[in-house]
C-alpha cells in the first residue's frame, strides 16, 4: 500500500506540478549536507503555497525551518513586497537553508533567526500581525507554539501545523513518545481554545500516514 500512495504522489506531481529544478536542487543539497529527509513533499509543499496565497499572506511565520524547502513554497506564495520569518533551532541546517534560499532567488523575503524557537518567538513584537503561520519543529512544543501563533496573528490568520496523526499513534493514550505525547496536548489545547476554528485532515502518500491540523484565529 505505501509503494501506491507514493506513486499517487508522483502522478499528482507530474500532473499538477511539473518538473521544478529550483525546488529539486535544494532536496538533494540536503541529503549532501546530513540533512534529515523529513521535509514536506512537492504535493504538500504546493498546498502551502496554495493556502498562503489564499490567505493573501504578506507576512508569514515558520517555525522549524530545516533545509528550507518549505520556506521556498511559502516565499514563493508572497507578494514582491512580502516578508517570512522562519526559525531554526540548529547553526548548521540554518545555514543550508540560507544556501538553498539564496539558490532559490527568494532570500531577500526572508529572515532566518537561529536558536530556540521558544526563545525567538517570546523576542518578537514588532514583527506581528502575522497572516498565515506553518508550525513544523518539535511536537513535544506544539501547543506553545500555537498560543504564540495566536499572539501574534490577527483575527483571520491561517494557521497550520505538521505531523498530528503519526501513523494513528496520536490514538496512543498511554504512549510514552514525547512526540505523540505533545501531538494529544496539541488536541487537547485546540479543543478547549475559544479563539480558533480548527480541524485535522489525515493524509497518505510519499510522508507515509500522518495529517495536518488547518486553524484559523477567529
Amino acid at each position: 500500500m505505501i509503494g501506491g500512495w507514493q506513486a499517487v504522489d508522483d502522478y499528482i506531481a507530474a500532473k499538477l506540478l511539473g518538473d521544478d529544478d529550483v525546488l529539486a536542487t535544494p532536496l538533494a543539497n540536503n541529503a549532501a549536507h546530513g540533512l534529515p529527509p523529513i521535509d514536506v513533499s512537492a504535493a504538500q509543499g504546493k498546498m502551502l503555497f496554495l493556502l498562503a496565497q489564499i490567505a493573501g499572506a504578506k507576512r508569514i511565520l515558520e517555525i522549524g525551518t530545516l533545509g528550507g524547502y518549505s520556506t521556498i513554497w511559502l516565499a514563493r506564495a508572497l507578494p514582491d513586497d512580502g516578508r517570512l520569518v522562519t526559525l531554526e533551532l540548529e547553526p548548521h541546517h540554518a545555514a543550508v537553508a540560507r544556501a538553498n534560499l539564496e539558490r532559490a532567488g527568494v532570500l531577500t523575503k526572508v529572515d532566518i533567526r537561529v536558536g530556540p524557537a521558544v526563545d525567538s518567538l517570546a523576542a518578537m513584537t514588532d514583527d506581528a500581525p502575522f497572516d498565515f503561520v506553518f508550525i513544523d519543529a518539535d511536537k513535544q512544543s506544539n501547543s506553545h507554539y500555537v498560543r504564540e501563533a495566536i499572539r501574534l496573528g490577527r483575527p483571520g490568520t491561517t494557521i497550520v501545523v505538521d505531523n498530528v496523526v503519526r501513523e494513528g499513534g496520536v490514538l496512543e493514550v498511554d504512549s510514552d513518545d514525547e512526540k505523540i505525547v505533545g501531538t494529544r496536548a496539541l488536541f487537547d489545547m485546540l479543543s478547549a481554545e475559544p479563539r480558533l476554528d480548527a480541524t485535522a485532515v489525515q493524509t497518505v502518500g510519499a510522508k507515509k500516514w500522518d495529517g495536518f491540523i488547518l486553524a484559523r484565529v477567529r
